[in-house]
């Protein structure tokens, strides 16, 4: 019989449905306690996800699912092992790890962001890394500081 009606597992196959895994960033792994929380969830709907994709009877189409859950269960595995929880900042004085600040550009528009760890960080939803250009420039300023990225200057107008 041909090798072609025969469902069985191959090393070809197998290798077909194993992703790469995420690249995980060599900076510490600093969070909030939101982004803690955020870390347990996805890793929770990471272990679902797998579980359910386990669940299939086809040999070949559960591992085509459960590819992607099982990359992510090792990512967030990781990410939560190596997770360090940071306390809220003590005061507004200067800019911190899990600080709101406000600053103004040279362009006149005015921006706002939260500085947060890596997987925590969405621009468009106003939070940024703290690994950042912008971040690591704010870090330890207070109100009326000004620092310079490319050409461009940036004030600290508030700091929450």
């Amino acid at each position: 019989m041909s090798v072609a009606f025969v469902k069985e597992e191959s090393a070809e196959t197998a290798a077909e449905t194993q992703l790469p895994d995420r690249p995980v960033s060599l900076h510490p792994n600093l969070v909030t306690e939101t982004g803690l929380k955020a870390l347990e969830h996805a890793l929770q709907v990471a272990r679902e996800a797998f579980e359910a994709a386990n669940a299939v009877e086809d040999v070949n189409e559960r591992r085509r699912q459960a590819a992607g859950p099982a990359r992510d269960l090792r990512y967030f595995s990781e990410r939560l092992r190596t997770a360090q929880p940071m306390p809220p900042p003590a005061d507004n004085e200067t800019v911190a790890f899990g600080s709101t600040v406000t600053f103004s550009r040279d362009d006149g528009r005015v921006q706002t962001y939260r500085i947060v760890g890596e997987d925590e960080a969405d621009p468009k939803a106003g939070t940024i890394s703290y690994v950042s250009p912008v971040a690591r420039l704010l870090l330890g300023k207070s109100v009326g500081d000004v620092v310079t990225i490319g050409e461009q200057e940036l004030e600290v107008m508030t700091i929450a």
